[in-house]
């Protein structure tokens, strides 16, 4: 067994630091659901000293959210999150992984099915909305409902759904040979926030970056690799770093935070694979496309005079480490007001597949979040992971607020559409 996720455990002197950046030891209170406890835990575990049939050991690494806000508060240089993973691994050859997850991650991980799928989820949408509450199946409509997107109103001007399609640009490039990225599609991603993939390559566009297209891409594997499916993880993370082999000189530019954690990690998910040394050279081209737009200091656009609370992501803010690009994005527009809530670094408790087979703790980490933004009074919640603008947006549903969750690329791209940066 590799020792990578015990010894990045090996700094913890059991300090407390990480206890209140925890958000399910903040709702149990219980030591056994906080970062310490659960080293405890998985020390345990991969040491032999707790049998992988112990029904509290599951029950506790279950109840994990994988956020790994623990390892931003933890003044050793704790490295939780392949610890949790390598446990859930071990986990899963003793029992089997929750069935919500497996079914989850099977559609995810073959594009035959999650095409059909995700088809089907978009005709559904309008029903959705109309569905959308606080009942468990209330609570599944409004997270559908959420992937809608963006729609504002400012001034007596308002964005139509499907409004923009992919344009092109009305300036020419300084330059004859552009600086080139290609987009990681994903499946969720692809399936139900195409919208956000066309306003990406729209705002890289206006940026003189122009797209290279990888169409044999597939699934990142975050989701299998956080449910302890290590070797379905592995075999989509060969695929990928395959499929971009073709262009090795390229930047992969990521807008979901969990891919982008994962793809940045597959060097070392594929350890010991005889693609691991193309995996490391892939993992190092992958950048947020809040990294790629910060560092060319972002187009000023049109104004846009709203008021929007920007939601960072956990795996991008704690995983990635990728705190202020995404700010410098929005400070960037005219006029568009950003708004401080408490606790903006804390989960809102979608994880993945977390929502679906911990629905219960899932909502009470949820509520904490939803209360601080309702208070903070925003016309938008912004967050760049799927999974976080459908939890948050189902949460806001069901507490009776009409705010949108929106991509922070969403309105970037709005200000240069009303800027006339290019033609529709």
């Amino acid at each position: 067994m590799s020792e990578r996720g015990l010894a990045g455990l090996d700094p913890c002197v059991h300090c407390g630091f990480c206890l209140q950046s925890c958000p399910t030891y903040r709702a149990t209170g219980d030591e056994a659901d906080s970062p310490r406890g659960r080293i405890v835990l998985i020390k345990g575990l991969l040491q032999g000293s707790i049998r992988p049939q112990e029904d509290r050991l599951a029950y506790h690494l279950d109840r994990c959210l994988g956020c790994r806000a623990c390892e931003s508060s933890c003044p050793s240089g704790v490295s939780y999150g392949p610890a949790l993973e390598q446990a859930r691994s071990v986990l899963s050859e003793a029992r089997p992984v929750p069935g919500a997850a497996r079914i989850v991650n099977a559609v995810m991980s073959d594009r035959r099915l999650w095409r059909p799928v995700f088809g089907m989820a978009k005709l559904m949408r309008p029903m959705a909305r109309r569905l959308a509450g606080g009942s468990s199946l209330g609570f599944v409509m409004a997270m559908l409902g959420a992937t809608r997107q963006l729609e504002v109103s400012d001034n007596g001007r308002r964005e139509p759904e499907g409004a923009a399609q992919r344009p092109r640009l009305t300036t020419q490039p300084v330059d004859d040979r552009p600086p080139s990225a290609s987009l990681f599609t994903g499946c969720i991603m692809d399936g139900l926030f195409s919208h956000v993939h066309r306003a990406t390559e729209r705002t890289l566009i206006a940026h003189n970056i122009s797209m290279i297209p990888v169409r044999s891409q597939g699934c990142c594997g975050a989701l299998h690799a956080h449910s302890g499916q290590h070797e379905k993880a592995r075999e989509l993370a060969r695929h990928n770093v395959r499929a971009f082999a073709a262009h090795p000189d390229v930047p992969v530019v990521v807008n979901s935070a969990g891919c982008g954690a994962i793809l940045k990690e597959y060097g070392e998910l594929l350890s010991g694979d005889s693609l691991q040394g193309e995996a490391q050279e892939f993992s190092r081209r992958v950048q947020d496309v809040s990294e790629v737009l910060a560092r060319l200091s972002p187009r000023r656009g049109a104004p846009i005079r709203i008021r929007v609370a920007y939601d960072p992501p956990c795996h991008l803010l704690h995983a990635q480490r990728v705190a202020d690009p995404p700010l410098q994005l929005l400070q960037s527009i005219p006029e568009m007001e950003l708004v401080a809530h408490r606790d903006s670094d804390q989960c809102c408790g979608s994880a993945g597949s977390y929502s679906l087979t911990e629905s219960v703790l899932s909502r009470l980490v949820l509520d904490c979040k939803v209360k601080d933004l309702i208070d903070a009074g925003p016309d938008v919640v912004a967050s760049g992971n799927p999974g976080c603008i459908m939890q948050i947006g189902a949460g806001l549903r069901a507490a009776g607020s009409t705010i949108p969750v929106v991509h922070p690329i969403e309105v970037l791209d709005l200000s240069y559409r009303r800027a006339g940066f290019y033609d529709s």
